[in-house]
């Protein structure tokens, strides 16, 4: 079926950090001509905003009252998907220790997320072809009517070590230990916790490699698109 004949899909791919999901989500919006979204990116990057700007991160008080302040721009091209905070290309500050250490606390401050799932739904509704978005909680809290839900899993040790070889030589236990930090707090958050959503197909990448993983997402794409 061509592409621009095919009914737009929205496909929401949530997970922990490890499970492949952006190297996923990128490839099967590449190979199926749809657009991309990188919600991860786009609080790694309000984040950035407050950090620059001295904001203090222990005070949610503090980030609540400028959380509508930065102008928040996501490129959707899965081939070179853009970020740029205030006209700022912030695509490699937004990856750094500082900011990653960060994100937690600022992305579970409820007028964060109410900011960002807006722009989030907004880029998604907007899609012509459709879109794969991938994050903590498409599924369940942003996109809920969303075509098809993934939810990807992993072993602890299997995302520690892709993700120190992502991190080029990082200490596997420390990575591991830091991955389950972040899990406790984005799962344990009173707004928008990361969750799989009831109806989502769960797909557990330890054994799989990225290839194989991409090809069942596809398949479970193609086969949501025959069906509408």
């Amino acid at each position: 079926m061509e592409n621009g004949a095919a009914k737009p899909v929205i496909v929401a791919i949530d997970g922990p950090s490890g499970t492949g999901k952006s190297s996923t989500s990128r490839a099967v919006a590449a190979q199926l001509g749809l657009s991309y979204l990188d919600t991860g990116a786009q609080y790694r990057a309000i984040t950035w905003w407050m950090v620059t700007n001295g904001i203090d991160i222990e005070d949610p008080s503090a980030i609540a009252a400028v959380a509508g302040k930065p102008e928040i721009v996501s490129g959707t091209d899965p081939s070179g998907p853009t970020i740029t905070v205030d006209g700022v290309d912030v695509a490699a500050p937004i990856r750094t220790q500082e900011v990653t250490s960060q994100v937690s606390a600022v992305s579970a401050v409820p007028e964060v997320r109410a900011r960002i799932t807006e722009l989030q739904r907004s880029i998604a509704t907007s899609a012509e072809h459709g879109i794969v978005v991938e994050g903590r909680d498409i599924g369940t809290t942003v996109l809920p009517d969303a075509d098809l839900k993934i939810f990807l899993t992993a072993s602890p040790e299997a995302r520690a070590a892709r993700r120190s070889g992502e991190l080029k030589g990082a200490d596997v236990h420390s990575t591991r230990e830091a991955l389950l930090k972040r899990d406790a707090a984005d799962s344990s958050r009173k707004t928008s916790p990361l969750a799989k959503a009831d109806d989502a197909v769960e797909v557990d990448t330890t054994e799989l490699t990225l290839q194989q993983v991409i090809e069942c997402v596809v398949t479970l794409v193609e086969e949501k698109r025959a069906a509408q």
